[in-house]
């Protein structure tokens, strides 16, 4: 299995997921502050990876505090709270992360600075391996939706690389053929970087799943051809109504997906949903550098000073989604109760 991201020996290390395809390369921050660039530089993406990359990098921030007192100790910690908040404003996991870390800041004070250092680096370190979990019971959920001989269409990358490990939307199709089911997956190349094209594909091969690589205009043709039997896609933050923020193009791919008729499926753990925010225009979306859509790796494949707008992400709104497949189950329309009983504590 794929590893994202993991703490060793006081350090975040990580997969430089820039270098993807063509070199598999593995980055070791020992400052806190390489870990924020690489949330925004997008050397590590997807939002439960980045909410692991946070509780990491907050907690190898913690370590490296000087302070002797409480009150200077509680300061600093929220400082470097604050400039990881900043990294990214779309992702509902860098806060959730942020936010379990505070907690346990809170708690464990009383006990001395030495405490909350080694507690924070725990529930970090814990983090990261429940995520691995929690994407598994994602795929244990979804993966009745697939059928044998389905052709699934995903976009952008939502899988192992997206994660600490296994994925979201790929969670459901890796469990899928864990069961033996025959399928194939059409990826979109998801523009303006690609993740779909040089993450996606890429964990598809190592994995051994029949994939093929399409551009993101072509996907209502394949499915006018009945080429496609359904959509997985992972979000980004999800509100109260089930309205979901995923990676730009994702609305347009549920459009088409009802006006063919096909299933449209959102994979995504409980910390992206965002339930103090009712619906989806009150997801914040975040605006990316010009040079994106001006430069493929470098390459200029635009005139210099033409305007650009860089939206990384859209929202779908609830109507045209299926499913919210997540670890506690499975959310339908109406999705507002559906999605609160997730959060109900289950009898045991």
């Amino acid at each position: 299995m794929i590893r994202t991201i993991l703490w060793a020996d006081d350090a975040v290390v990580l997969i430089d997921q820039k270098a993807l395809p063509g070199k598999v390369r593995y980055l070791t921050l020992t400052d806190w502050r390489d870990v924020i660039t690489a949330i925004k530089d997008l050397t590590i993406r997807g939002a439960p990876a980045i909410g692991v990359a946070a509780a990491m990098g907050i907690a190898l921030g913690t370590l490296q505090l000087t302070e002797t007192t409480a009150g200077g100790f509680r300061k600093s910690f929220e400082d470097l709270c604050k400039a990881f908040a900043k990294a990214r404003p779309t992702a509902r996991n860098l806060f959730w992360a942020i936010e379990r870390m505070q907690r346990l800041f809170a708690e464990v004070l009383p006990s001395g600075i030495a405490a909350v250092k080694k507690a924070l680096v725990e529930e970090a370190i814990a983090i990261g391996e429940e995520d691995i979990g929690i994407n598994r019971r994602i795929g244990l959920n979804g993966k009745a939706f697939i059928r044998d001989g389905d052709n699934i269409l995903t976009h952008c990358n939502a899988g192992a690389l997206a994660t600490a490990g296994y994925g979201t939307a790929l969670g459901v199709v890796r469990a899928a053929r864990e069961e033996g089911k025959r399928l194939h997956v059409y990826v979109d190349e998801t523009r303006p970087v690609l993740q779909g094209a040089r993450l996606t594909c890429w964990e598809l091969l190592e994995d051994r799943i029949p994939a093929t690589l399409i551009t993101d205009n072509m996907a209502g043709f394949l499915m006018a051809q009945g080429k496609v039997n359904l959509v997985i896609v992972g979000a980004d933050r999800i509100a109260a109504n089930g309205d979901t923020a995923n990676k730009i193009g994702t609305y347009s791919l549920a459009i088409l997906a009802k006006e063919h008729g096909i299933p449209f499926y959102v994979a995504a753990p409980l910390s992206t949903i965002d339930r103090s925010i009712a619906d989806g225009t009150g997801i914040p979306i975040e605006e990316r550098h010009p040079d994106e859509v001006r430069h493929l790796h470098g390459v200029r494949t635009a005139p210099e000073k033409v305007q650009v707008y860089n939206p990384a992400f859209d929202v779908t709104p609830h109507r045209y989604i299926t499913a919210i497949i997540t670890e506690a189950g499975v959310a339908k329309r109406p999705f507002g109760p559906s999605i609160r009983r997730l959060f109900k504590p289950r009898q045991k």
